[in-house]
């Protein structure tokens, strides 16, 4: 079925942004053989200026709640969906999602980081359903992310022949 993914991101009220902007020497994502690499990416999203905001922005379990990491994860997850449009031209190319590795910056007691991320698994598997958009993941704990960011991930993603 031509434009499923489109269709169903427009049944889900969702809008993808212009890719985030590189801050680095880094492409949105590379193909190999039939795997789309995405580079990490945050939940931004581009203000007024088109410039590339955080609505979201400290440490997990001490400045915002799971839910607002939640929310942000959700949001890198749209920017990821961006960056695979960005790179593939049609995300009726996506098979599968097959991993995904995600870090959270969180208070040092923090012990759910597991639950922010759900923000972007959550919303693969709406886009995708349970077969094509649960993945093998990572949720790991930081410090500290560039930008003071709550969560950043990168994915890799099977791609139709």
């Amino acid at each position: 079925m031509a434009h499923e993914v489109e269709n169903r991101l427009k049944d889900l009220g969702i809008i993808l942004p212009r890719p985030p902007k590189p801050v680095g020497n880094f492409v949105p994502g590379v193909v190999v053989g039939n795997i789309l690499y995405t580079s990490g990416t945050l939940g931004t999203q581009p203000d007024e200026n088109d410039n590339d905001v955080l609505p979201y922005v400290g440490k997990v379990g001490a400045d915002l709640t799971i839910e607002e990491g939640y929310a942000s994860a959700r949001l890198m997850a749209i920017n990821h969906l961006a960056m695979m449009k960005a790179v593939l031209g049609d995300l009726d190319r996506v098979k599968r999602i097959v991993k995904m590795i995600g870090y959270i910056t969180c208070a040092k007691d923090f012990t759910m980081p597991h639950l922010v991320l759900n923000g972007a698994s959550d919303l693969f598997v709406q886009i995708w359903g349970e077969e094509r958009g649960k993945h093998a993941r990572a949720a790991l704990t930081q410090h500290e992310l560039g930008f003071n960011a709550p969560v950043e991930a990168d994915l890799t993603v099977e791609l139709h022949s």
